[in-house]
């Protein structure tokens, strides 16, 4: 078993260019089965939820390999219409190729997909989605969809992401022209869009809550380069504010973080940014400051994925913060591995107490979830002694070599199999 040793103490210091966004990559995977030529992805992270996605590209009968940061997908073969239940919980984002196989074949299997335990994540708005383009829908042990998308208006009950771009990746499959109301605004989302677009598709509308789609253009193969993630730098930049110090992050827009900026200048770091990078300086000697409220909500609130990480730098503040998760009913699950580390935080419900104590110390801690994951590494950087972090497996469903990260900018973090 891996596990990280992180020695805190030391303020970090350096620039670095953030990954690729794996919530960016997964749907556009997904999307590679609607063109009838080879794709090419680049800036793809290094991630356990890649290699799963391109394993149920495999088995749908594309031809899919990575090399570094490079994604080829030849989906000329493809031919299946079923993923196995293994594949389907291997990660959350299985539900995504649900549409796409719908667009392409006329029929889908599946089972419910795995991922990270957050608390109940529906997909009824997934399956509303396609019932409102004209496909059959039938749960028996499992999902089974047949028929083409015809287009029409669907409308969500609230800004998924996830239905949002099952919807879209559907849509541009099928004939008609589908609006998407009440679409979720995420960057993702944009990001999904342009690469809909460079391959031949006619979108519009992603930022914003209505997204049309006119369906009946051939998806030709192109290259795309992915959009930085922002959850990544949200993370890195909550390392920098829990260890003091000084990092410029590059490769990711300043307008999607705002929301995380924001609260980390509220709590004494001092900002700065541009189109396309953003700096934040702590000075070590002195200690955060508690926020008010921090309340989850989607973008352009503060996003969920953010919590736990501004959480982990806030548990070593001077004052109080109030967390109100608005999206996940399960998403405290790092608190008592932060408690551990000699974190003062309650909860109740979806609240979260974060009473600042001077400074956190070291200890075996675990991952439970992929965001958790993150938050602990946080605390341990700006924790006295070393942190021993297990869990890693969630970990790598969404941080590409998070030591790396870590060391690159002056932390002392390792990995070793224990």
């Amino acid at each position: 078993m891996s596990v990280l040793y992180i020695r805190g103490g030391n303020p970090l210091e350096g620039e670095l260019t953030v990954q690729g966004a794996k919530n960016s990559v997964l749907p556009i995977l997904a999307a590679c089965l609607l063109a009838d030529r080879p794709v090419t992805i680049l800036n793809c992270p290094q991630l356990t939820d890649v290699t799963a996605a391109l394993a149920i590209l495999r088995s749908l009968g594309c031809t899919a390999w990575q090399e570094g940061h490079t994604v080829t997908v030849d989906p000329a073969g493809a031919s299946g219409c079923a993923i196995s239940e293994e594949q389907m919980r291997s990660m959350r984002s299985s539900i995504l190729f649900l549409g796409p196989l719908l667009a392409r074949m006329g029929e889908a299997h599946l089972t419910y997909p795995g991922g990270c335990e957050l608390g109940p994540r529906p997909i009824d708005l997934h399956l509303g989605a396609l019932r409102a383009m004209g496909i059959s829908v039938r749960e028996d042990y499992g999902i089974h969809c047949c028929g083409r998308p015809s287009g029409g208006e669907v409308v969500l009950s609230l800004p998924s992401v996830g239905a949002t771009e099952n919807a879209m990746l559907c849509a541009v499959g099928g004939t008609g022209v589908t609006t998407i109301q009440n679409a979720a605004r995420e960057p993702e989302i944009s990001d999904l869009q342009q690469f809909l677009n460079t391959l031949g598709a006619h979108v519009c509308g992603a930022g914003s809550s209505t997204v049309t789609v006119e369906g009946g253009h051939p998806l030709r193969g192109g290259s795309f380069a992915v959009m930085g993630d922002r959850i990544v730098a949200a993370t890195l930049l909550a390392a920098v504010a829990a260890a003091g110090g000084s990092v410029r992050l590059s490769g990711v827009a300043w307008r999607h973080l705002s929301p995380v900026v924001s609260v980390l200048h509220q709590a004494g770091c001092r900002v700065r940014s541009a189109e396309d990078w953003v700096a934040l300086q702590r000075d070590p000697q002195i200690p955060l400051k508690g926020v008010a409220t921090v309340r989850t909500a989607p973008y352009p609130g503060f996003p969920t994925d953010a919590q736990a990480p501004v959480m982990a730098a806030l548990a070593g503040s001077c004052g109080c913060t109030l967390f109100v998760e608005t999206i996940f009913d399960s998403r405290y699950r790092h608190v008592p591995e932060l408690c551990r580390m000699g974190a003062d935080i309650t909860t109740e419900g979806r609240v979260a107490l974060v009473r600042g104590v001077p400074r956190l110390h070291g200890a075996g801690v675990e991952a439970a979830d992929l965001r958790g994951g993150g938050a602990l590494a946080v605390a341990a950087v700006g924790a006295e002694g070393t942190t021993v972090l297990s869990g890693l497996q969630h970990i790598d469903r969404g941080y590409e070599s998070l030591e790396y990260m870590l060391s690159a900018l002056g932390g002392q973090a390792e990995r070793r199999e224990r």
